[in-house]
């Protein structure tokens, strides 16, 4: 059965939309090519929806970093409220898009989501500490949404972090719209073990002891504390070491059902990819096949097995 589109957040000249301030654009390849098939974009461009048009006066982020204002290069007009009010209002918009994720121009005083430069209001060289304008207010107002920049996405590690970020928090908002129960979030707890193992072991103890723990009554403040545990988890990159941790994990489940020479096989592809020589996808791929052919559930049903589209090749790079 396909999978439902996801909506994802963008910069619109990420797309290839000519909307930067010098009526180019900045299409980014993996977005458009790789990651487009499997998403529907919501484009935004908060400079030209904000009616400055194109080509503009290019504008950057004057002051204090911690709240620095939004100034035109040359005439100096200061654009900090009138971006503040467009901002909320399109943050807002974008509440009822239903959106499991966004990407950001990197660099951008409207959009960057990190190291933006921030010109000191006196003069002298700038500060790469700022955050866009734009992107502050949606990343305070969407505190759990996985919000990357496309620069950091050509770092392979990166990337595949960002896109099973995206699918994790989309599983987690239909769990909860479809009705968070205690049985349901045991389950979905469940499912995500090995895959907030390999994040964060440390994650991984809390939020099963906040699972295991459930009492009687209300558990709203329960599964909201779960969704902010589990993405804060899954924020944690994942480390070869901890892959290797959980793949042994997951093959000692195989260990009194499979013939020695295929326990041998299993056992020498996950030291080879801990040794670096193989990708990871090499003994997720023997672990599946003998998961399913085993009929393991609870391994069958784990989402480290298959978190995201193949397609995607996001654990082929190492």
């Amino acid at each position: 059965m396909a999978r439902p589109k996801l909506r994802l957040g963008v910069s619109s000249c990420l797309l290839g939309q000519e909307v930067r301030y010098d009526g180019q654009h900045k299409r980014d390849d993996f977005l458009t090519e790789v990651l487009g098939p499997f998403v529907q974009w919501v484009p935004v461009c908060p400079e030209l929806e904000l009616g400055l048009g194109v080509p503009r006066e290019p504008i950057r982020l004057v002051g204090r970093s911690a709240a620095p204002s939004l100034v035109a290069e040359r005439s100096g007009l200061d654009h900090t409220e009138a971006m503040r009010a467009f901002a909320e209002r399109r943050v807002g918009e974008l509440a009822r898009e239903d959106l499991s994720g966004y990407v950001t121009k990197k660099d951008s005083p409207s959009c960057g989501m990190e190291r933006v430069r921030v010109h000191p209001a006196k003069g002298g060289p700038p500060r790469r500490d700022g955050v866009g304008a734009f992107a502050r207010v949606l990343i305070e107002a969407f505190p759990l949404l996985p919000v990357e920049e496309e620069g950091r996405l050509h770092d392979p590690a990166l990337r595949e972090g960002f896109v099973e970020r995206v699918f994790a928090y989309a599983r987690w908002k239909e769990a909860v719209a479809a009705g968070m129960t205690r049985g349901a979030l045991v389950a979905f707890h469940t499912a995500h073990k090995l895959t907030l193992l390999a994040h964060s072991p440390a994650a991984y103890r809390a939020l099963g002891a906040r699972v295991g723990g459930l009492r009687r009554g209300a558990i709203r403040a329960d599964v909201e504390a779960y969704g902010a545990g589990l993405m804060a988890a899954l924020k944690v990159p994942a480390t070869r070491g901890r892959h290797v941790n959980v793949l042994q994990h997951a093959a000692g489940y195989l260990r009194d059902r499979l013939p020695a020479a295929d326990r041998k096989e299993l056992e020498e592809s996950i030291a080879d990819f801990g040794r670096g020589l193989v990708p990871r996808i090499v003994p997720l791929t023997l672990l599946r096949h003998h998961v399913r052919a085993q009929g393991l559930e609870y391994l069958a049903g784990q989402v480290y097995l298959d978190p995201d589209p193949k397609e995607l090749m996001l654990r082929n790079h190492a």
